[in-house]
């Protein structure tokens, strides 16, 4: 930058990570990292620690907005490590269904079943069933240029799903479903979906527990809501990063449609998701061509 002001050219310093300081706190910066910008708007909150830090710049008489310095390991993470999509499903009106015994053994072994066959089709998801609930987590990488690893970010598959998963679902157990969609955040470094241990009884998702966290922040918002009143019954709810980072047709005015808070676990501030139709969602979906 001293170079520019002296009148020479602006040298490459390495690589350059486009970023919002969105809270300064006493051992790390909250910041709203913004991996791909050009073909789609994708927002992910990470935290930077003080001391990973060099030095901050800014000279507002040339324009510059505030530069911030970063140690190498701590960028090289950014963008080498896997990171995750998650989407959480669940039965509406299982109370009743169990007070009624519709869920007999014999449907809940053949739901496992169904979800078995349609795993099998989707490898690059891995599928976890617990009590009437389905947990599915996908991966996405930023891209690495000197690694050779290619920006990989696909929320829309994941979207994509629900049909397929609702009509399991309403085939075996005669119920519908609803899905909360997030990101994941702070991933492990592992690359592998899960880990499963050498005996077989320790499964690993290689992810911290806050992606489920804010899962189950949005699901009791979406619960609270329905119960007062405040919003309708949708089939789902995407948290507003998900959302936004949603290729959808230019036409379509996503910031319009329906929100509602929720508190979020990392920071404690409310944050948003949007609920809505699968239909609506679908119907304005678009390809990186923009047809």
């Amino acid at each position: 930058m001293i170079s520019m002001f002296d009148g020479g050219e602006y040298p490459n310093v390495g690589y350059i990570a486009y970023a919002a300081v969105r809270r300064v706190g006493e051992s790390a910066l909250e910041i709203s990292w913004y991996p791909n910008i050009h073909d789609r708007f994708h927002e992910v909150s990470v935290f930077l620690p003080r001391d990973q830090v060099v030095v901050s710049v800014e000279s507002s008489q040339y324009g510059e907005k505030v530069h911030i310095f970063v140690k190498d390991e701590w960028l090289d993470s950014l963008y080498s490590r896997p990171y995750s999509l998650f989407a959480l499903f669940d039965v509406i009106g299982v109370k009743k269904a169990i007070r009624s015994g519709q869920l007999s053994n014999e449907r809940l072994a053949n739901l496992r079943n169904r979800i078995d066959d349609l795993a099998k089709t989707h490898p690059e998801v891995a599928f976890i069933t617990y009590a009437d609930s389905l947990l599915i987590k996908s991966q996405w990488r930023a891209g690495f240029f000197e690694k050779k690893v290619k920006y990989q970010y696909e929320p829309e598959a994941l979207v994509l799903l629900y049909p397929e998963i609702a009509s399991i679902y309403g085939e075996v157990l005669g119920m519908p479903i609803y899905g909360v969609f997030v990101q994941g955040q702070n991933e492990y470094f592992d690359s592998s979906l899960l880990h499963i241990s050498s005996s077989g009884n320790h499964v690993c998702l290689n992810s911290l527990g806050l992606p489920f966290a804010q899962l189950m922040a949005i699901d009791s918002a979406v619960r609270n809501a329905l119960k007062s009143g405040s919003h309708p019954k949708c089939e789902l709810y995407l948290e507003e990063h998900f959302y936004h980072s949603i290729r959808f047709r230019h036409e379509f005015d996503k910031t319009g449609q329906p929100t509602a808070l929720y508190e979020s676990p990392l920071t404690g501030d409310d944050r948003g998701y949007y609920y809505c139709s699968f239909e609506s969602i679908l119907s304005n979906l678009t390809t990186g061509n923009g047809s």
